[in-house]
């Protein structure tokens, strides 16, 4: 049995691919701020299930903030300005988010990278993200930074082509995956996430995924 008054680990660094990171813990020091602050996100933008421009509708549910946002609908997907349900910007990106994510890039060894989008994420259980690249940005040269806050997850990481062998990666809250340079467009997704009860989320994952998209 862990002695009562253990120490939490310390954050640790696990190199996946070729530019491709996962930092362990790096956000346990931040997550009440982090919560905090998405809370006040999603009462501003409520989360809600984008369509596919094939018409199927995303089992996650899905938000933004920061000055760019991602949206999908039967035109594509793409970044808007503004919140398609209110027609108002995006809320702005808190500093704390702002502020992680430069820490995590630089840590992974991306220097300077300066994130203007930051997507949003809820999971359910049974949910799920199907394996894609992230490439509606304008630029390739910033690293992508995505934050796991709750329920674990099975991270998918593979390669260039879809059908390249992926690894399963799991992820716990606080964990921080980087990737850019060679890995920037590397297909990657999250398995169905399996049922459980977060002591602050409850029965569900929050993720950021933080990008430079203009």
């Amino acid at each position: 049995m862990r002695d009562l008054f253990e120490l939490p680990a310390k954050p640790s660094s696990e190199r996946i691919a070729d530019g491709a990171f996962i930092l362990r813990r790096f956000a346990l020091a931040h997550v009440d701020e982090l919560l905090l602050q998405i809370e006040s996100m999603t009462t501003a933008a409520r989360f809600r299930h984008w369509v596919t421009p094939g018409g199927l509708r995303m089992s996650v549910a899905m938000t933004n903030c920061g000055d760019l946002g991602w949206v999908s609908d039967r035109r594509g997907y793409r970044y808007e300005r503004c919140d398609p349900l209110s027609g108002k910007p995006w809320p702005s990106m808190p500093g704390a988010f702002f502020s992680l994510a430069q820490s995590a890039a630089q840590t992974a060894g991306f220097t300077k990278f300066a994130p203007d989008a930051c997507l949003i994420n809820c999971y359910v259980p049974g949910t799920r993200l199907s394996l894609h690249q992230d490439k509606d940005e304008r630029d390739f040269g910033a690293p992508i930074v995505s934050v796991s806050l709750g329920l674990p997850a099975t991270f998918l990481f593979g390669g260039k082509s879809r059908n390249d062998k992926q690894l399963r990666v799991p992820l716990e809250h606080g964990d921080v995956v980087v990737w850019g340079g060679p890995a920037r467009l590397n297909h990657h997704g999250v398995l169905p996430l399996k049922d459980g009860e977060h002591p602050w989320l409850g029965r569900q994952r929050q993720n950021l995924t933080l990008r430079r998209a203009s």
